[in-house]
């Protein structure tokens, strides 16, 4: 395995220069100079409807292969079973949409108050428009921790939704083996990854559907879905009439942003480069992320022990395994006013419950929620060096 240089990564973001601390990538990543140069490429290059007869035909045809590909490669699945959409949001609303049409009142899906809205709220909506029944896996508020989700599956269960890590807390479930317990019971499993992806390896297998947002890794706003192409064959979304009915291309509405996807993939070969070592892009993708997962992990475990040494500070979420996101309050002072205060000494770390409205109730937060700390693989020392300084003048300053 190589070395994880975050000196030479940091170089790599223009962003960077204007010399903001960023704690924001669970929101949203950075973007580097080779994300932006392929989008532009793109968008000045001939481009047409996806064909073989034209120059421009090939790119675009070219440009959606090579994005499945890449996307296949990030997340251990198939190019054929690689759908894009327009958010993680918005394909998980059609999927819930599609899958609810095979379900009929006094069926049972089941969803988690640890996960963000989006793999939350389509679901329970889908359910109601059918009368199928939802049922809650709480998770442990001291430890954030999930419940044991046997006691909920029956033989009227028909999916599980839950995240592979917390945007909220950095709780890494066991999905893996929820999905096995899932399975034994013959119910589909839906995770959201977009808070997962961007902090470790990858091996999305397991899953029946996975999701996850390239804007999290360095690319383009968008969102991936990847599933096994013999279960998409099974799956009849409303579509237009002319359009494809060949997977993946039956659930992608309209014509493909061509710039973002070429993004992606400019993204994944970035990720690919972050050190790692191997024979096949997958190989050095794993590696590399592997490596960005131990960086990341000595930097959070600094930033937490430095917090949590600062008098008035409540860090939230305990998990055995983590992201490195950090949630905090501070005593005397509303998140809001935190998050205004770093923001004033160039600390980009906001404030609320970030759309994991169900975590932040049972937090007992409401909707203040809390500050959110989330390093990226461009975090470096003196970015938890300026947080921690910021944190601890908030005693002289007046945002009581």
């Amino acid at each position: 395995m190589g070395a994880f240089e975050v000196v030479s990564v940091r170089k790599q973001f223009p962003a960077l220069d204007e010399g903001a601390a960023h704690f924001d990538g669970p929101g949203g990543s950075q973007t580097p100079h080779v994300v932006a140069d392929a989008v532009a490429r793109t968008l000045t290059s001939a481009l047409a409807n996806r064909g073989r007869l034209t120059t421009a035909d090939r790119r675009a045809d070219e440009i959606v292969i090579e994005a499945r590909e890449a996307m296949a490669d990030l997340l251990g699945t198939q190019a054929n079973g690689i759908v894009f959409g327009r958010s993680m949001t918005q394909l998980t609303y059609d999927f819930s949409r599609t899958l609810a049409k095979t379900w009929s009142e006094g069926d049972e899906v089941v969803v988690t108050r640890l996960d963000h809205d989006a793999n939350v709220r389509p679901w329970v909506q889908a359910a109601e428009a059918v009368g199928a029944t939802v049922k809650w896996l709480g998770f442990d508020p001291g430890t954030s921790e999930l419940d044991d989700i046997a006691p909920l599956l029956t033989d009227r269960t028909r999916l599980v939704a839950v995240t592979g890590a917390s945007n909220l807390l950095g709780t890494r479930p066991d999905v893996a083996r929820i999905a096995d317990q899932v399975h034994a019971a013959g119910v589909l499993i839906y995770v959201d990854g977009v808070h997962l992806t961007a902090h470790a390896p990858v091996d999305a297998a397991y899953a029946d559907f996975y999701v996850c947002s390239p804007y999290k890794f360095f690319g383009p706003h968008l969102g991936v879905l990847t599933a096994k192409p013999e279960l998409l064959e099974t799956l009849r979304p409303d579509k237009l009439l002319p359009s494809s009915d060949a997977v993946p291309e039956r659930f992608e509405f309209g014509t493909l942003p061509y710039e973002l996807l070429a993004g992606t993939t400019a993204a994944v070969d970035f990720v690919a480069g972050l050190g790692g070592t191997g024979a096949t892009r997958r190989e050095r993708l794993l590696s590399s992320m592997q490596l960005v997962e131990e960086y990341e992990d000595g930097l959070r475990e600094d930033l937490e022990s430095r917090l949590a040494a600062i008098p008035g500070v409540t860090l939230y979420g305990h998990a055995a395994r983590r992201t490195p996101t950090l949630l905090f309050t501070v005593e005397g002072h509303p998140p809001a006013a935190v998050a205004e205060h770093l923001a004033a000494a160039g600390v980009n770390a906001p404030a609320g419950s970030f759309y994991a409205y169900e975590a932040a109730r049972h937090l007992g937060l409401g909707a203040a929620g809390a500050v959110r700390a989330g390093l990226a693989p461009y975090s470096d020392q003196s970015d938890i060096d300026r947080l921690v300084a910021a944190v601890e003048s908030l005693d002289g300053s007046s945002d009581h």
